[in-house]
């Protein structure tokens, strides 16, 4: 029945061809022979079997071997290829829809791995910055805290870059004080900024509210401060105290959060790559901390899910100074808002 549906067109061509030869050579054509006239149309028709025939059985052969691989659980399309074959296309497109849900279910099993890791590293870490506070030795026991504290911070922003690459990416996008994850941003990092002897500068007035996730907000600037530290002036290159200036603009229906240091700066070249994925840049870096260039990269993945606008302008040696503009709030505090169309 195939074959038939498939060469349907085809043969009522041919007997239209047929029927209009036989017309004009019986009506048409002086001195009809009808003997020479069937004589021919049974040659052509002996013809035409043999033909249709074996083109026929070639059918048959590949039809065989097309239905064999279309039980294996394989792409068939560069096998047989038969590419306006609609059993093909779908037994290929199934495949493939499994491999991609096999890979999919893999990365969710990896990443709730992670997770759980993640948090049961947590407890023997916050054990041992317990225990770490009684050692008599002060360097020795700011040395050790200062290790436990970078791990801390790497675990959490794992954690958080786990999450963030989760396809359950939770938003809870409501009306947050900006002061709340400035503040908890700072005691994120407090650690580091008191030991490397930062002056903090924060004018961030309580009543100023914005719409964004807290959580979330608070690891964008997390990571904007994280590298403030790290890429701090240190020895002879510290002409003054180390500075971090944090505060923020009003402009209509916007508010605009301004984070700047005083430390080496962006190189003009780099400016425009930081927020690159795996990308370090090429300035001078201090030898303290070990880049990956993941950090702007995820905050920037951050922001663009909370439609936040994130961006930096640099002066190398002389400042950095990144900007997040969210969208302004009105309304009561903690009061819920679907997010932005």
């Amino acid at each position: 029945m195939k074959w038939l549906r498939k060469r349907a067109r085809d043969y009522v061509v041919l007997a239209f061809f047929v029927l209009s030869f036989n017309l004009y050579f019986l009506f048409l054509m002086r001195a009809t022979q009808v003997a020479y006239l069937l004589y021919l149309d049974l040659l052509l028709l002996v013809l035409w079997v043999i033909a249709e025939g074996t083109a026929f059985f070639a059918y048959q052969k590949k039809e065989r071997r097309k239905q064999r691989f279309l039980k294996e659980d394989e792409l068939v399309f560069d096998v047989l290829s038969m590419p306006e074959d609609a059993e093909v296309f779908a037994h290929d497109l199934a495949v493939l829809e499994r491999r991609v849900q096999d890979s999919f279910d893999a990365q969710c099993d990896l990443q709730d791995y992670v997770a759980k890791w993640c948090h049961e590293f947590k407890i023997p870490l916050a054990a041992a910055l317990l225990v770490s506070d009684k050692i008599n030795d002060t360097s020795v026991r700011i040395s050790m805290r200062e290790q436990l504290e970078r791990m801390n911070l790497q675990v959490s922003q794992m954690l958080q870059g786990c999450r963030l690459q989760s396809p359950l990416f939770d938003l809870q996008i409501h009306q947050t004080p900006l002061s709340e994850c400035v503040r908890a941003s700072i005691r994120n990092n407090q650690f580091f900024l008191i030991k490397e002897r930062f002056q903090m500068d924060v004018a961030v007035d309580d009543d100023v509210v914005v719409y964004t996730d807290k959580a979330w907000l608070t690891y964008i600037l997390d990571q904007i401060l994280s590298n403030a530290v790290k890429y701090a002036c240190i020895g002879e290159k510290a002409q003054e105290r180390q500075r971090i200036r944090v505060w923020c603009e009003h402009g209509g229906d916007f508010v605009t959060l301004w984070v700047e240091d005083n430390g080496e700066g962006i190189a003009q070249c780099d400016i425009r790559r930081v927020f690159e994925k795996g990308y370090t840049g090429s300035n001078y870096h201090n030898g303290k901390y070990k880049s990956t260039g993941m950090g702007l990269y995820l905050a920037a993945q951050i922001a663009k899910k909370l439609e936040h606008e994130l961006s930096v302008e640099s002066v190398c040696g002389e400042y950095t100074r990144f900007c997040v503009v969210m969208r302004a709030g009105s309304l009561g505090k903690g009061e819920d808002f679907t997010p932005f169309p």
